[in-house]
């Protein structure tokens, strides 16, 4: 299998350097590149931007001892993804059917702001992971950043268009009360 994650990347100095120094004041958290997590067979693959501080650079798994984790792992037992509706840790016995979790950047970024540079660095992982992907797949991005990672890791163009409509609500008597004017910014994929 082609390489969707490198536990001993060090490709990217700054986050490197963080990871170390983060290392050093919580030498119990994990400090490395965060691995995918769940079905290795899955139709459905969740991305994040990046790992959070005390979730998943803390615990070694995505969104695992976070906020944002709660109801994320809650969602996905609600809808049959996962056997049990938190994520505390590692060893907490949590497992994803026909699901995986990953992110865009694998890395803890210095104030969760990955610099463009760090975020094409791990594209190549996030693109080969999409190839393991059974079909047909679902893939839902959390965020601007972890959709525009996607986009280039299959090889796509977004395309901004914008649509605007115009309505006025009048009286009977055709007395103009208002006019709205609603601006809709739509992506669409080329």
């Amino acid at each position: 299998m082609t390489d969707i994650f490198d536990p001993n990347c060090r490709k990217c100095p700054r986050l490197a350097t963080f990871l170390d120094a983060v290392k050093e004041k919580n030498c119990d958290y994990y400090c490395r590149p965060i691995p995918p997590f769940g079905d290795l067979a899955a139709n459905f693959l969740i991305v994040g931007l990046a790992p959070g501080m005390h979730g998943a650079n803390r615990t070694g798994r995505p969104f695992t001892g976070d906020h944002a984790g709660i109801l994320l792992y809650k969602t996905l037992y609600d809808f049959g993804f996962s056997n049990q509706v938190q994520s505390l840790d590692i060893n907490d016995g949590l497992q994803l059917h026909n699901c995986r979790i990953t992110n865009a950047v694998k890395c803890l970024p210095p104030k969760n702001k990955p610099l463009g540079a760090e975020i094409n660095t791990c594209n190549k992982y996030l693109a080969n992971e999409l190839r393991t992907l059974s079909t047909p797949a679902v893939i839902l991005a959390l965020g601007g950043i972890a959709h525009r990672a996607i986009i280039r890791a299959m090889l796509l163009k977004q395309v901004w268009t914008t649509t605007r409509i115009k309505r006025t609500l009048t009286t009977p008597n055709q007395e103009i009360l208002y006019t709205v004017t609603v601006v809709f910014d739509l992506r669409s994929i080329k």
